[in-house]
């Protein structure tokens, strides 16, 4: 992987600096995973999932403001992948394996590490397509071809090798990540990531897609799969599918971004998603005894 020698800009003096973007995100997903792993006591309020929206553009974001500009991409890689590696072993294991899951079956499945890791993917294939030289040309090429085959790749390893599953499973959970229908690596948030790097050397233009894609997604799309329920009524894209909201949110965030790395606090950032997604379901666990 190779290194980077960008030097993040100065831009202008006010406004909100990487660090201030990521505290925003930062309370904006405890928030939503409060809703999230209390849900069942019916006492968390809907808006906390609805605020909540804002931490995943915000995120993508900044994923795409470090990796442009960090002295060396093999280590933030190493990084991302130390932490989210663990994780996505212990979700197999509690998914496949039944270990550590609550009493009513639930499970956190929180993977926006595993989204980092294979966006970065995504970002080094685009980068050798960008070079213009041949052999990275034909690098980038036959990565992006393996991200997008990946999925039914394994799928068909699977069924083809069912003695292999188990390793193809272990892959697909750890090292390399694989696009999902729902969840932190569904199209959408990845679509979101993807135009976010590729528009990053022009904020507006960068802004406008995210906000396209979130928008065009959540909103158009979903609008046009529910307007027909015979129950549907136009408030619900607000109270029911706000999904939408969060690149809307986001934009006047981003468009304030100075361009500025502020004090960075990477260690606590870097281990505060993992500690917290830990601690929140060991509470919730104890919640659900407590009522049960």
């Amino acid at each position: 992987m190779p290194h980077s020698l960008a030097v993040r800009p100065t831009g202008q003096a006010w406004g909100l600096t990487d660090t201030g973007l990521k505290a925003i995100a930062l309370v904006s997903m405890v928030l939503d995973h409060i809703h999230y792993f209390f849900s069942h006591t019916g006492c968390i309020p809907l808006w906390f999932s609805m605020a909540g929206r804002l931490a995943a553009p915000l995120f993508l974001f900044c994923l795409v403001e470090g990796y442009s500009h960090t002295h060396s991409r093999r280590r933030y890689y190493c990084k991302l992948l130390a932490i989210a590696a663990p994780m996505g072993l212990l979700l197999f294991f509690m998914r496949y394996g039944g270990l550590l899951v609550r009493p009513d079956g639930f499970f956190p499945t929180n993977s926006m590490l595993s989204t980092f890791v294979l966006l970065v993917y995504f970002y080094l294939a685009f980068d050798c397509l960008a070079s213009r030289r041949g052999k990275r040309v034909l690098l980038g090429l036959c990565l992006l071809v393996f991200l997008l085959a990946w999925p039914f790749l394994a799928g068909w390893l699977t069924l083809a090798f069912p003695a292999a599953a188990t390793v193809v499973g272990l892959l697909s959970y750890t090292g390399l990540p694989m696009i999902n229908l729902t969840g932190d690596l569904s199209t959408p948030v990845l679509l979101s990531g993807i135009v976010l790097y590729l528009a990053r050397k022009h904020r507006p233009l960068q802004v406008a897609a995210l906000v396209a894609v979130e928008f065009g997604w959540h909103f158009l799309l979903v609008y046009s799969q529910v307007r027909t329920l015979p129950d549907f009524q136009p408030i619900q894209m607000l109270t029911t599918y706000y999904e939408w909201m969060g690149g809307c949110l986001a934009a006047p965030l981003l468009l304030c971004y100075n361009g500025q790395r502020g004090r960075g606090y990477q260690r606590f950032f870097y281990f505060f998603y993992p500690a917290h997604i830990y601690l929140l379901y060991a509470l919730s666990w104890l919640s659900f005894l407590a009522a049960g």
